[in-house]
């Protein structure tokens, strides 16, 4: 598993080259594509922005909070449980949404359809016991 300091370097070069190519460079990793999320920090009220793997579903986008497999859930998943408003970049276009963590029902269709996106999920979900959460974000 990757050490946190190099997953936040990495999360931060991928985050800037995604903005300043408006999302030419970064939209893809692993066969999927991908986006911004900016959250407000739940502490220090400041803006945060992270690359994540997404799902559509029709206006809506479905995130994944599986921080590599580790035991505790990462920060932009807590920070959303504290305030749900954030900001979502899909190439150059920009959208407010509000997150909502999926129920047990919406967790089964759509963690399904991840693992079925990118087999890193099935490997991340072995690394922890706690359930990885899946988090809609819709438009707001």
């Amino acid at each position: 598993m990757m050490r946190d300091g190099t997953a936040k370097l990495l999360s931060h070069l991928h985050t800037s080259a995604y903005r300043l190519s408006s999302g030419r460079v970064g939209r893809r990793l692993v066969d999927n594509d991908m986006l911004l999320l900016t959250t407000t920090g739940r502490r220090s009220g400041r803006s945060h922005t992270v690359p994540l793997l997404f799902l559509g579903d029709g206006d809506r986008f479905i995130v994944f909070a599986s921080w590599g497999g580790r035991d505790e859930h990462p920060e932009w998943y807590l920070n959303l449980v504290a305030h749900p408003a954030a900001t979502v970049q899909v190439r150059a276009a920009r959208h407010r949404v509000v997150a909502r963590t999926a129920t047990a029902g919406e967790r089964d269709r759509w963690w399904q359809a991840a693992v079925a996106a990118y087999r890193g999920y099935a490997v991340y979900e072995r690394r922890t016991e706690r359930e990885i959460p899946v988090v809609f974000l819709d438009p707001d």
